[in-house]
């Protein structure tokens, strides 16, 4: 074998690795888990996966990405699933803060708290002055068919609630401070929430 011959191979074997590399590179994978807070808040407002797409077809977002429907719809569900992970985790706050599992910076870690801990005007209108109980819970499909607000969403916020009364109710100290510090509300919502647990 002449040395051109041998020099031809080894460029051929070498350009093919490089293809290779090239083509092994297509697909990034990070750690960082990507919140859409639009799907967020439909995910805490109560629609459903379909519903959700529906609502964000409607809103232009194919025109903005140049995605089809089936990678919307992917997209949503992803979202879904990701939450409902999550939630476990929001239903004790600090503990989405100190764990590893989702990366998720600091910042969007508080969006997710303070509006998973947000609630509607409507439904607090409602349930205002009732006793906590099963009852009330039973009466959550009249509440949600009062205030337009998803009997998933009623659901959500009167667990919540449930869950701040019972967590500070025998606990010493300022009620604000409790509430800020068992659940890393923000001081408006600490004080919100704190308001409800006195008129309850």
């Amino acid at each position: 074998m002449s040395l051109r011959c041998a020099a031809l191979l080894i460029q051929t074997f070498l350009f093919t690795e490089v293809l290779a590399m090239a083509n092994e590179l297509d697909v990034f994978v990070g750690n960082t888990t990507l919140i859409d807070e639009d799907v967020y808040q439909l995910w805490l407002d109560g629609y459903s996966v379909s519903d959700a797409v529906n609502i964000r077809l409607k809103s232009g977002i194919l025109d903005q990405t140049g995605a089809g429907p089936d990678v919307l719809e992917s997209d949503t569900m992803d979202h879904y699933r990701t939450f409902q992970m999550l939630e476990r985790l929001l239903h004790y706050p600090p503990k989405l803060v100190q764990q590893l599992l989702f990366q998720i910076p600091p910042y969007k870690q508080s969006m997710l708290i303070e509006r998973y801990y947000a609630f509607d005007e409507a439904f607090v209108r409602e349930v205002l002055g009732k006793k906590l109980s099963k009852g009330t819970k039973k009466d959550l499909d009249d509440i949600s068919a009062k205030t337009g607000v998803t009997l998933k969403s009623c659901r959500r916020q009167f667990d919540n609630f449930k869950r701040v009364f019972k967590v500070v109710e025998e606990m010493r100290g300022a009620l604000v401070e409790n509430i800020q510090q068992n659940f890393l509300l923000s001081d408006k919502l600490a004080r919100y929430a704190s308001s409800l647990v006195v008129l309850c």
